[in-house]
């Protein structure tokens, strides 16, 4: 099992690198399983839901959540699942789909299941201050040193060896967050985003080129609701944009509502890793453990 988590609460790109692990171990013949517990579902069915079995997916957003189902229409092959019992979605993923291996996403806290690779996703100097309720923090800074590799978020390799050595992390990698290529638009947009840093996901649009006439910022797995339909299309019209461009993660949740009386966009964000090789290594490496024990 591969778990990647983070020490703080907010997006720290944990599902972008969940995706790429995933897609690796597509590319090397395994049939991954991502499991999740589907945060933010409304139908918090008991027991295990199937969201994709690795070619169909099997479940709308109110049972798997906004990123679960994202994953689903994203990584052909993978099997995504969810359930509170993530032990429970392993073994049925082992059983009834043919997983050989699993990715556990944002597991770092979930010590009740054993983990052959602990992937700490961070931002550099991120993992200081107080734990919950009095600050951003899940647990101890110290349980830091509990991670096998950390992922330093907005950080080059050189900058993220820094970090790791300060957290007790003998292995690590640089990050940044990328916008996949999509086709030219000419005119203005509106951007919307309802995630943990929306400015930042705006300003990656800018660069890229785009024309923002109107950007609408919402709380990271907002639940939209017509009003919120309604108050795009005004922004389309009032700032004469071709098209609304959001998030993978809030597209799920926009078309959920049907359709939409404008055109819209999803723009994949995707991971750039400093250290990939090392990264890479450390999956063979405990993929092959594993097996040795098994």
């Amino acid at each position: 099992m591969i778990s990647v988590g983070n020490l703080s609460v907010g997006g720290t790109a944990k599902t972008p690198l969940v995706a790429r692990i995933a897609r690796h171990l597509l590319e090397r013949g395994e049939a991954p399983a991502i499991l999740s517990r589907g945060y933010g579902r409304t139908d918090r069915a008991d027991g295990v839901v199937v969201v994709s079995d690795g070619t169909r997916v099997l479940a709308d957003l109110s049972r798997a959540g906004d990123e679960p189902l994202m994953l689903a229409h994203a990584i052909a092959g993978a099997r995504v699942v969810v359930s509170e019992d993530r032990y429970l979605a392993g073994r049925l993923a082992e059983r009834q789909l043919g997983a050989t291996v699993h990715v556990l996403d944002d597991g770092f806290q979930h010590v009740q299941l054993a983990r052959d690779l602990d992937i700490l996703m961070t931002r550099a100097g991120e993992a200081v201050g107080r734990v919950l309720p009095f600050g951003r923090l899940r647990e101890s800074p110290d349980a830091a040193a509990r991670a096998h590799f950390a992922v330093v978020l907005d950080a080059d390799l050189a900058t993220a060896r820094t970090e790791a050595w300060s957290l007790g992390v003998s292995a690590c990698a640089g990050a940044r967050r990328v916008l996949q290529k999509t086709p030219a638009i000419d005119s203005p947009i509106v951007a919307v985003a309802g995630i943990a840093q929306p400015d930042q996901f705006f300003q990656m649009l800018k660069e890229a080129g785009y024309q923002i006439g109107r950007s609408l910022a919402f709380a990271d797995h907002h639940t939209y609701r017509p009003a919120d339909v309604a108050r795009m299309a005004d922004a389309v019209r009032d700032s004469s944009a071709a098209t609304v461009v959001t998030t993978e993660k809030d597209a799920v949740r926009l078309t959920a509502l049907g359709a939409l009386p404008f055109p819209c966009l999803a723009v994949p964000m995707e991971l750039e890793i400093d250290g990939w090789e090392g990264l890479a290594a450390s999956i063979e490496s405990a993929l092959a453990r594993a097996r040795e024990l098994a």
